[in-house]
């Protein structure tokens, strides 16, 4: 994996390719390749380790141009990064591919192959593959039949397109579990993994699924399903901008997205709420009926949008009172889960292409007790949205930077829209659902003064660029708030951190606790704030460096050992988005000031779709 793009056209295609790349760098990756077919149909090949702009600047040397060809932004799964590993591959000189996703009998197939006389110059799953596709269609004769030949044999996950100089019009792809979609443009077509590649050049887009195969020239596209049988792809028109994707007067896209969450939480609302709760059908796939059996709910996510789903079962629990179980979506796909009756599976994702959290839901999805399935979700065309019963869509716009920010707040704001759902029919008060949809309304104008605090977050932030280590605290819903206050430092500044329900410092985190130990407390004005104090105590009187975000009602001083950051008075329901913020801008301004790559931090993928 990690980014895809190819392109069919009657002119050029190689500044459309390397734009392209350059829009898919958020993902992440380590390398980058492109191959073209000359007007001499010859097949060309450029890979570079390291940056597209290091690709960019040896194609404009070479002076390579074509009418197809396809590209890629790998980030290592097999082989370490390098040259020779990345995309894309080719077999026998005129046959190239590149590939997201994991090929899981991927060594068979290259034993297979390599007593049959093929030679590998990779340590890659994907040049098996490109082998694997030149042996069939050489055996069959037939192009599409190779492929499709070759397709049967493969196991895992796999976006794959094929150019082949022998077919110097004609571009081939298939997809199992790995995000392609068809850019159509006038007279000119484009593969990737991504909208984002294709909005210079089109807005209108289709969709494929697990199974399809597209055979692409000039005059048009035919999409095949599984069996081979012709189907039909609904065209879609993206609402998404060239400007949507572009920083703008930001340095980063982090700091943008960050700025950008007053509107992306307006946004997850607009037209969802009324004054005594949520407008008909707002989630669309779910409701009245079925959220009055709702009895338990199982939260399915990783990373960030797991800390979001902690966060939710605070407020479920205690204003729908329905159970709530959290499960980090790798641990659950594996396990033999009980799950009760009239369970609501709700799993997010920002992209909907997680491939763990994508699988779980795909198992779920066959277990009776399971009432139905929710996703919470950026992005409208994805597997996950598709795939679920019913779905709320967080409306952020795109998310470049590798670490969430806007995607997170957005995901609180859906949650609490669920919350709300639910209460209603739990036996919420209607004047206590008045009271938070009164709440919501303001929480874009919260988050903007939020913002009047970063000249104070910029001066702490300078205490933790030569640190090492962090703890983050906090209490009740806030404790998932700490953890994604760790976990966004620990990403992008490479300090190793870790977040902790205060009240288990006592019970081992303490002893890590010195003058060189920086400990970030969040400490909202509500019914555990006693609590806290106590655990800030804990840590000052054993010489900690404390940093608490409080209210100025909590009555917390600053003095020897502890620096605030005085927060906006919030009501206790919204005050965990509110909170969220600082330590996004936190994490930021350390990063900074350490000269991190902020938007693509090493090793991480923005999709992470294998396992």
């Amino acid at each position: 994996m990690c980014g895809i793009i190819a392109a069919l056209a009657q002119r050029n295609v190689t500044p459309i390719l390397i734009e392209g790349l350059q829009r898919l760098e958020y993902r992440g990756y380590d390398s980058a390749g492109v191959a073209i077919v000359n007007d001499s149909d010859e097949l060309k090949r450029v890979r570079v380790k390291g940056k597209v702009a290091g690709l960019r600047d040896v194609l404009d040397e070479l002076q390579l141009s074509g009418h197809i060809g396809i590209a890629h932004t790998r980030w290592a799964t097999h082989g370490v990064p390098s040259e020779h590993n990345a995309h894309p591959h080719i077999s026998h000189q005129n046959l190239s591919i590149v590939h997201n996703g994991i090929i899981e009998n991927y060594e068979e197939l290259r034993d297979e192959l390599a007593t049959q006389g093929y030679e590998f110059s990779s340590e890659t799953d994907t040049e098996v593959v490109a082998h694997l596709i030149y042996h069939y269609t050489a055996e069959m004769g037939s192009y599409i039949h190779g492929v499709r030949k070759a397709v049967a044999r493969l196991q895992g996950t796999y976006a794959i397109v094929i150019l082949n100089s022998e077919e110097p019009t004609r571009l081939l792809a298939v997809r199992k579990g790995s995000p392609l979609l068809i850019g159509v443009g006038v007279q000119e077509y484009f593969l990737a993994s991504d909208t984002t590649a294709l909005i210079p050049v089109t807005q209108r887009f289709v969709v494929l699924e697990d199974g399809d195969i597209v055979d692409m020239n000039l005059d048009g596209f035919v999409v095949e399903d599984e069996t081979g049988a012709p189907v039909q792809r609904e065209v879609f028109e993206s609402e998404m901008s060239a400007q949507a994707v572009e920083k703008g007067k930001f340095k980063h896209f982090m700091l943008k997205e960050i700025f950008e969450q007053p509107t992306a939480v307006q946004a997850t609302l607009e037209g969802r709420l009324v004054d005594d709760g949520l407008r008909p059908d707002c989630i669309e796939g779910l409701g009245d009926e079925v959220l009055a059996r709702v009895s338990n709910i199982h939260f399915v996510a990783c990373g960030t949008s797991y800390h979001a789903a902690a966060v939710a079962r605070y407020w479920i629990e205690r204003y729908a009172g329905v159970p709530c179980s959290v499960e980090v979506a790798s641990e659950y796909r594996y396990r033999d889960v009980q799950v009760l009756p009239n369970t609501l599976y709700v799993t997010l994702s920002q992209s909907g292409e997680t491939a763990d959290s994508l699988a779980a839901l795909e198992r779920a999805r066959s277990n009776p007790n399971i009432l139905t399935t929710l996703v919470i979700c950026n992005v409208a065309e994805s597997s996950m949205v598709r795939m679920a019963d019913a779905h709320l869509l967080t409306r952020a716009g795109p998310e470049i930077g590798v670490a969430s920010t806007k995607a997170f707040t957005t995901q609180l704001a859906a949650l609490l829209l669920l919350t709300i759902g639910l209460g209603r029919h739990k036996g919420l008060a209607p004047e206590r659902i008045r009271a938070i949809v009164s709440e919501l309304h303001a929480l874009p104008d919260l988050l903007r003064q939020v913002f009047a605090l970063e000249d104070r977050i910029r001066e702490l932030a300078v205490d933790f660029v030569e640190k090492q280590h962090a703890i983050f605290l906090g209490r009740g819903p806030f404790y998932p708030i700490a953890l994604e206050g760790a976990l966004k430092l620990k990403e992008i500044s490479y300090i190793h951190c870790e977040g902790y329900p205060a009240g288990e410092l006592k019970h081992g985190p303490l002893a890590l606790v010195d003058s060189e130990m920086p400990v970030v407390a969040v400490a909202p004005n509500d019914g555990l704030l006693e609590k806290l104090k106590s655990n800030i105590e804990e840590v000052r009187t054993r010489g900690g460096r404390l940093y608490i975000l409080a209210e100025e009602s909590a009555a917390i001083q600053p003095g020897d050992g502890i620096s605030m950051v005085r927060m906006p008075r919030c009501a206790e329901i919204v005050a965990p988005v509110v909170y969220s913020v600082p330590l996004q801008l936190l994490s930021y301004h350390v990063a900074v000031m350490r000269g991190t790559d902020v938007d693509q931090p090493r090793n991480l993928a923005k999709s992470v779709t294998v396992e």
